[in-house]
């Protein structure tokens, strides 16, 4: 666009802070031009009212509190469609002995098996590696094992038995595999074919559902104390999309959003409909850390059999003698990646930081062929990624 000197058009309810500060920020100067939307695209069409609910108060069934099934009857009572988010697909997210503590984890990565109830098995969301459920703890025999935490199919399954009369659809990956599945999903929501909504993020963005008046929200809590800083983002972005989906043609649309931080400034935002008052705040906090807007990052990635390779060939990265020229640019200890084993391999990492882009793109120029000239094991893999989005 900028060798054609066109105009590009970013348009979003809840655009990258990044984005943001390009077009808000004093010390950005405006680079971008901030164009703001303040109507819907249907005219009739209203916000929806944000309500809070505290699970500090509210007494939860199968983690639902009694006020959103409250608001689901009376969804089904006037023929209009509710939606129960949760961004967990599966039965429940671990399955576990009480008895000695055993955990249904992967055997090839650092994260835990969810159980899908209805296919009988045990099912890791990260490298697809699959088996049956056990009828015992396999460490110590006890077969009074539970499954933990809740998954859109559990949630499912109670609604099933608390509203009976009503047409439960549920819509993830796993009940979607394939584009046709998707279509037909997608053609009996619009039909009315189907009362009640379960479903993870697959339904948050892009869908105009015109009887669906009510979007209760269930565990999204678990996003507002992650240790990517970017997770606040994605979680405000979510809750906004997955609002949109209430109200959108002439029936009012509510939203209900369970949280035991009913006073956490995220959800006043959402409540308001306030996408400057929430990107002030984390834009704030973020000038404050040094993080992006306000610094520049790169991410050198590797991943080898043996977690020791991949942690060495990093710090023989670090050590380049050349790091010494670039005063400006910042290179931090190798560690581990959060999930740091991924299909038998095991991953690490190497942040490099800079307060101006052109010193940082000045050191990776130089740095990349420093690194590829490393001697690594046959089997070590890496990587480099500018603006890396998740840690």
């Amino acid at each position: 666009a900028h060798d054609r000197k066109l105009t590009i058009v970013l348009g979003s309810a809840t655009p990258s802070l990044e984005s943001w500060a390009n077009a808000t920020a004093q010390e950005m100067r405006g680079r971008y031009a901030l164009l703001t939307l303040k109507e819907r695209a249907v005219a009739q069409s209203r916000l929806p009212a944000v309500q809070r609910i505290d699970l500090r108060k509210e007494k939860a069934e199968e983690g639902l509190s009694g006020i959103l099934l409250e608001a689901i009857e009376k969804r089904l009572a006037r023929g209009e469609q509710s939606l129960v988010f949760l961004n967990r697909r599966g039965y429940a997210p671990v399955l576990a002995c009480t008895a000695c503590g055993w955990i249904s984890d992967c055997k090839r990565c650092a994260a835990n098996l969810v159980l899908h109830l209805k296919d009988r098995r045990l099912r890791c969301h990260h490298c697809g590696y699959e088996t049956r459920i056990p009828k015992a703890c396999p460490t110590c025999g006890n077969q009074d094992i539970h499954p933990f935490g809740r998954g859109t199919q559990r949630l499912e399954e109670f609604l099933a038995e608390r509203f009976p009369q009503a047409r439960i659809l549920r819509a993830d990956r796993d009940a979607a595999k394939s584009r046709l599945q998707w279509e037909a999903l997608v053609e009996r929501i619009h039909t009315g074919d189907a009362d009640i909504l379960v479903g993870t993020q697959m339904l948050a963005k892009g869908h105009d559902f015109p009887k669906l008046t009510l979007v209760g929200v269930v565990g999204a809590d678990s996003a507002l104390f992650a240790a990517d800083c970017r997770a606040p983002e994605r979680l405000f972005a979510q809750l906004m999309q997955v609002a949109g989906r209430a109200g959108r043609a002439e029936l009012p649309g509510e939203v209900l959003i369970q949280t035991q931080y009913p006073e956490h400034p995220l959800y006043a935002a959402v409540v308001n409909h306030d996408y400057p008052a929430f990107a002030a705040t984390q834009l704030a906090e973020r000038r404050v850390a040094g993080f992006p807007p306000f610094s520049f990052q790169a991410m050198l990635r590797a991943e080898a059999p043996q977690m020791a390779d991949a942690i060495a060939f990093l710090a023989t990265a670090r050590a380049w003698p050349g790091c010494e020229a670039h005063a400006a640019v910042t290179l931090y200890d190798p560690v581990p990646m959060r999930l740091a084993k991924l299909a038998n391999l095991e991953r690490g990492q190497l942040l490099v930081e800079s307060a101006s882009r052109p010193a940082l793109q000045n050191f990776l120029t130089e740095w990349r062929e420093a690194v590829e000239g490393i001697k690594a094991p046959s089997r070590l893999r890496w990587h480099l990624e500018v603006d890396p989005l998740e840690f």
